[in-house]
């Protein structure tokens, strides 16, 4: 409770016209105590105490932020637009539920689910497939609050990962239930399941199919080239680049007008990955983390990766020595790549509501609002800007 008190103590002390608010008040009270007597001084103290309250109110509250992505890799060409789309939709929903001052967990939660019903994405009804054929999925939400978190891993038959991840954490003691006890749990909490075919694409069969040809390499990230640069070790050393291809791993952070920060991250993992497989997304630190005394991030990429540099706590850690979201982005996912040779994507908002998207990968979708302005894009340095009214009235015509 005191570490929480202390990060909204200072981030209201942050705002320079706080500052000159209480020096304001000072000097009055200082005024009045030489001109008038005690009773109309305490009288007319508290008075100024009570605006003094309201208008520090006022500056403390934050104005909400939401970013979200629909994942780091090689989005091709005709998925574009639809991945575009996806990721504002998405945006728009989880803004819609700050905008009138709700949480930013309820924020991520909505944006998630979207894109979790949105094929276009790896998660949810456009997941991938294991050696089976068969639907695995991992989600991951998280309060920056209290550090509340609720996880679930290989979990099957379940239209949005994401509501049954947010029920581990509010409904039992536990954070993380995985395959055939999530099942249960999710049977317990009366969560529908729905038939596994439901969630299976033709995109993603077909996908499944070509994976299982004798000359194909099944594994995601296909090993694309040696490489000289990047590696720890001598200048020669040869180091594997992992191209991502085509996936789409959703996630979003938010910060709510109460400060409060949260993220969500849900996938259908790898293509042709073991039964059982269990990537980043489920992992807290990995796959996510929120904190309100930095910041909230969701990742995207080589889940092997960013399991072995805890890259979202990473990236919180360089916030906490001073870094902006985007400088810490970059220089974790630098550090990943350079050490272990992933690549991937991240989703940042800080304490104070700076955000940023980053990757190191060829393309990621994402999209942000912010003072009701909707920015988005896949490539690097692409940003379209729009009105949230805009974005709203066309968002049933496409972008």
């Amino acid at each position: 409770m005191k570490k929480l008190m202390s990060c909204k103590v200072v981030h209201l002390l942050n705002h320079d016209n706080v500052r000159q608010l209480i020096f304001q008040y000072y000097y009055k009270f200082s005024v009045q105590l030489s001109m008038h007597t005690i009773e109309i001084i305490i009288f007319k103290y508290f008075i100024w105490l009570i605006n003094l309250l309201a208008q520090l109110e006022e500056f403390g509250r934050m104005r909400p932020v939401i970013v979200v992505h629909g994942g780091a890799g090689r989005i091709f060409k005709e998925r574009e637009e639809g991945c575009r789309t996806g990721v504002v939709r998405a945006a728009l929903r989880g803004y819609g539920v700050l905008k009138p001052g709700g949480s930013a967990l309820d924020a991520v939660e909505e944006a998630v689910r979207s894109m979790e019903d949105d094929p276009h994405f790896n998660a949810g009804c456009g997941s991938v497939l294991n050696e089976k054929g068969e639907v695995e999925m991992d989600a991951i939400i998280m309060d920056g609050k209290n550090l509340a978190s609720g996880a679930v891993s290989a979990v099957k038959c379940i239209a949005n990962p994401i509501k049954l991840a947010r029920l581990v954490m509010e409904k039992t003691k536990h954070m993380l239930l995985t395959d055939h006890g999530a099942q249960l749990f999710a049977q317990a909490m009366g969560v529908p399941e729905i038939p596994g075919e439901k969630l299976v694409t033709e995109r993603s069969r077909e996908r499944w199919k070509k994976n299982l040809e004798p000359d194909s390499n099944p594994v995601e990230f296909q090993n694309k080239s040696f490489v000289t640069d990047g590696w720890v070790g001598s200048p020669s050393a040869l180091a594997y680049q992992f191209e991502i291809r085509d996936l789409g791993t959703v996630g979003a952070v938010a910060i709510d007008s109460e400060g409060n920060v949260a993220c969500a991250t849900s996938t259908g993992g790898l293509s042709n990955k073991l039964v059982g497989r269990v990537g980043d997304t489920a992992c807290i630190g990995s796959g996510g983390y929120a904190d309100n005394c930095s910041g909230a991030t969701s990742t995207t990429g080589h889940g092997e990766s960013i399991m072995k540099v805890v890259l979202a706590r990473l990236i919180l850690y360089h916030m906490e020595q001073g870094m902006s979201p985007e400088m810490a982005a970059d220089t974790a996912l630098e550090y990943m790549k350079t050490r272990v040779g992933g690549l991937g994507g991240v989703i940042v908002v800080s304490s104070s509501g700076e955000w940023a998207a980053r990757f190191s990968t060829k393309q990621m979708s994402w999209a942000t609002v912010k003072d009701d302005e909707l920015h988005y894009g896949i490539y690097a340095g692409e940003r379209h800007t729009k009105s949230v009214a805009e974005a709203l009235a066309s968002e049933s015509e496409g972008l």
